[in-house]
Parts: C-alpha cells; structure tokens; sequence
C-alpha cells in the first residue's frame, strides 16, 4: 500500500499550526477569533481547530500503520501489543507534561521539563537495529536509562509532596484515548468498511448522547458507556471520522472523483449536523460538544478532499516541502518547543518587546514555527527522532 501524501502533508500543515497558536497564545493585539475561546464562549477560534485537526490525523493514519505492520509479518496479537504500548506511551508523556512545575527548593519547572523530555528521548527514540533486525545492547541500556530518569522524577515529586495528577491528561494523553478505541476497532473489525463505518457512526451518535440528557445522569448506563471516556467520546469522534476517511480512500483509490465527492457530501453532512446542533449546545472545543464536533470536521473533511486531490492526484506535492519533516517526525516536532522554551525560562532569555504584540508577534510566531520544523529536520539528520 503507497503512502498517502495528502496525509503527511495534512498532519504536516496541523503540526505547523500548533506550533503558531502555541507560540503568539498570550500576546497582546491578536485578533480575538484567532485565540481560544473561552469554557462558555459561543465560538470556534482559529485555534480551537488544531487539536481536532490532529485527532482527524490520527484517524486518519490508522489503517496504514495497521497495514504496514502486517506486511512486516506482525501477528494480530503483535498490533494489539503495539496499539497498547502506543497508547501508554502517549499518556504517560501527556501527565508528564501536566506535571512540569517545578519543585519550591528543589529542581525548577525548566529543568524538570529538560529532565522529563530527555527521558522522553532515550525511552522512545528511533534507534538503529544490528545486522541481525535486533536492537544493540547499548540502545536497550538508553532506554532503560531513561525509564530510570523518567520514574525517579516521579519519586522525586512525591518525596516533595507534589504527587503526579492526570489532571485532564495533556494534548498526548487526550490523543492516545481517542487513539486506542479507533485503533481497537480497525484492529478487531479487521478493516471490515461496513463495519467500521457502524463503529464510526457509533462514536458520533455516542458523541451526542454525553451531551444530551437523553440517558439521566442517574442511570448506570451512562456510567458504562457515557462518563468513563475522557473527552466524552467526541474526542474518538473525530478520529473515527479519520479512520472512515482513509477507509475511503482505500476503497476509492482507483475513484478519486468518487473519493471526492463522497468526502465533500459527508463534509456538508457535517455542516448541517452541525448546524442543527447548534440549537441544542454552544461551539466549545473546552467542553468538546458535538457543535463543535461537527463544525471542525465539515472543515476537516473538505479541506482533506481538496489537499488529496492537489497532491495525490494531481502530484502537486513540492510545495509541502518546508514543512514535510512536521509530517514525518510529528511527535519530534511537537516535543522540540518544550526544549526551547525551557532553556529561555532557564537563561532568563526573551525577545525583544516588538516581537510580542500584533503583526510583528504574529510574524515571530510564524517564523518560530518554521525554525523548529527545521530542528526537527537537523534532529532527524543525527538519528534523533521521537517514534512510538
């Protein structure tokens, strides 16, 4: 199976994107739609966009990733082992990331993200295999370092009275919940189009039930199948929507115009679902209600069909290619700012104030953003690279 451009470039373009509104969040003189909206605002703001937009990634990515570990010769119970350890491995850096503050007396919050992201490094880099395929001894005694480096922080927190909190589970965490049931399904449904198509209607149809008062709060059986999930089933939603689209292309890849037009009819299904939604709850990435929901993936879904068209048909892919390490190296990409941004609080460092506010900060940001897609790139160069 050929590798799908437009997903590369589509995670490539989410990726630059977070890198953006991460930076300029907290400058003064944006315009406000391209912030957050707040908990309870009425509002889909530029930036309330990404992190769907990765979920949609995610979805999107999966039958791939399934399907090349297969043609390597992984057994069912092979993918079902990665699928798990992928999924903790995602969580496990997102609580990190929730727990970065620092320790009064002790090891600053720069130092234990450096220490943390380090640890991030030597447990799930890419490293290189012997003749045999089997990895050297010395990349299994990094990783086990790092393991090491990774639970004394732990400690360390606990000893200090700062115990680790899941809180809501950071970016990573999030995705690796909204990861693992998409995953699951693919996995147990073995890509069956019929049947993933039930499980993904399934998550939207659960994505509105958590909002709804349909099933009182009261009754068990929300407990079961409502209120467990973190992100109350929207999050898989979203990823479910990228699993079906991928599906689809797969079944439609000798069809692009039907590839096409099946995308753009869900997308303006989408929008009116979304539309309709809209009178029952407000657009709140904060409190992911299907509004919201609906109204990224209308988006999602026809900008995906526009991009597949540009570049997997039409071959139109040279452009993406400033950004293509955001699309190859993801998780590095993601990672790197950490690093940035600890060693400024760390060297007291900062820009200059003109570069903080308005166009000028906006500029910076984008700028930024396109410097750490180039560190990933000169990561990826000396064999760093974030894999899980």
């Amino acid at each position: 199976m050929k590798r799908i451009a437009s997903i590369d470039i589509f995670r490539a373009l989410t990726m630059l994107m977070m890198l953006f509104v991460n930076d300029f969040a907290g400058m003064s003189g944006i315009p406000h739609w391209m912030h957050h909206a707040a908990a309870d605002e009425d509002m889909l703001g530029f930036s309330d966009l990404v992190f769907p937009a990765f979920l949609f990634c995610v979805g999107l990515s999966i039958p791939f990733a399934i399907g090349n570990r297969y043609r390597k010769g992984d057994s069912q119970v092979n993918v079902l082992g990665h699928i798990l350890v992928r999924t903790l491995a995602l969580i496990v850096m997102g609580i990190f990331a929730m727990n970065f503050r620092g320790v009064e007396g002790g090891l600053s919050s720069p130092v234990l993200t450096l220490l943390s992201v380090t640890g991030f490094f030597l447990v799930w880099n890419v490293y290189p295999k012997g003749d045999d395929g089997r990895k050297p001894l010395w990349t299994i005694l990094l990783q086990a370092l790092g393991i090491v480096l990774l639970a004394g922080l732990v400690i360390y927190k606990d000893l200090h009275g700062m115990p680790f909190r899941h809180g809501w589970w950071g970016i990573l965490g999030l995705i690796g919940w909204a990861y693992l049931p998409c995953a699951l399904a693919f996995l147990f449904l073995k890509g069956d189009f019929r049947k993933v198509t039930v499980f993904w209607l399934l998550t939207l149809l659960l994505c509105v039930l958590n909002s709804s008062h349909a099933i009182p709060s009261d009754f068990s059986s929300r407990a079961l199948i409502l209120g467990f999930w973190p992100g109350g089933w929207t999050h898989p939603a979203l990823c479910a929507t990228g699993l079906f689209t991928s599906l689809l292309i797969i079944r439609y890849g000798d069809k692009p115009k039907v590839f096409f037009t099946t995308c753009c009819a869900i997308a303006l299904a989408m929008l009116l679902l979304g539309i309709l939604s809209h009178r029952f709850w407000i657009i709140s990435k904060i409190q992911a209600t299907p509004t919201w929901a609906f109204f990224c993936l209308a988006i999602f879904l026809a900008a995906f069909a526009v991009l597949h068209l540009i570049t997997d048909i039409r071959g139109w892919t040279k452009w993406a290619q400033p950004i293509s390490p955001a699309g190859t190296a993801t998780l590095t990409c993601y990672t790197i700012p950490y690093i940035w941004y600890a060693v400024q609080s760390l060297f007291g460092l900062s820009w200059p104030a003109a570069l903080t506010d308005g166009i000028p900060g906006l500029l910076k940001a984008l700028a930024f953003s396109f410097i750490i897609i180039g560190l990933t790139w000169l990561f990826g160069k000396i064999h760093i690279k974030l894999k899980i």
